[in-house]
């Protein structure tokens, strides 16, 4: 029997003590100064939970986890939306995934933060029995900007990442070269994106996949359909086969 969960977690981010300083300069060296401050944001992030049927916490068993981000149409305070599309929208109907699922809602107005993500796994791999080697992240158009984001600044979170419909800033491609470089090489991606898509273009995927292949990633690939339009994950998430490749693989 499936379960699915409403859960909210509160998240705080917590940074150190404030102080403004005025060093000495060495000769020739420009006048610096240092603002150091303390401060804290709670918030609280709403998400879905699903366990497979027989998820056990006490049998030792580690399970995958997949994190599931959602698009902008979806966001505001009903954490059901979340069900709309992808695959909490595949469980609602009957599907039994062999992962663990979270599928956070994004408030209104706002966009995905990989700060607050972050807490939130880190809350829900201490709280179940996840198998923190095979962690998988996925999301569609504003959830797969949203993927790009966190997999290429986190990579070594993740066992692979699969955005759909999304695209990603070349600044963290950049640094993620160069501050995780054996982690980002190593991160399988598979891209799904519509070719006649004018919500996002195509070449927003393109571009990223084309970055990382230049930068030596050892696997990633772009899936792109003819004739989708912007809907290029109805298909995506109906296909066994993209469970199967995600299986396949472990951090």
């Amino acid at each position: 029997m499936r379960t699915l969960f409403c859960l909210a977690a509160a998240l705080t981010l917590m940074t150190t003590a404030c102080s403004t300083m005025k060093p000495k300069a060495a000769a020739g060296d420009l006048p610096a100064q240092s603002l150091k401050w303390k401060s804290a944001r709670a918030g609280e992030m709403k998400y879905l939970l699903y366990v497979p049927a027989d998820y056990d916490a006490k049998s030792g068993k580690r399970w995958p986890l997949m994190l599931a981000l959602h698009g902008a149409g979806e966001r505001g305070t009903n954490v059901q939306r979340v069900a709309i599309h992808g695959p909490m929208s595949l469980v609602k109907k009957g599907t039994n995934f062999p992962f663990i699922i979270v599928a956070p809602l994004c408030p209104a107005g706002e966009r995905w933060q990989n700060d607050s993500l972050s807490l939130l796994l880190d809350n829900v791999t201490q709280k179940l029995a996840v198998d923190a080697k095979r962690v998988y992240l996925t999301g569609l158009s504003m959830g797969g900007y949203g993927t790009w984001s966190l997999g290429i600044t986190q990579p070594e979170r993740f066992a692979a990442i699969v955005p759909i419909c999304g695209g990603g800033t070349m600044i963290d491609v950049i640094l993620g070269s160069r501050d995780k470089t054996q982690a980002l090489k190593s991160l399988p991606v598979w891209a799904f994106h519509g070719a006649k898509d004018n919500v996002v273009p195509l070449a927003e995927s393109e571009r990223m996949v084309d970055s990382l292949k230049k930068l030596g990633v050892k696997e990633v690939k772009l899936t792109v359909y003819p004739n989708a339009e912007h809907n290029s994950w109805t298909e995506t998430y109906n296909n066994p086969e993209l469970y199967e490749w995600l299986l396949k693989h472990q951090r």
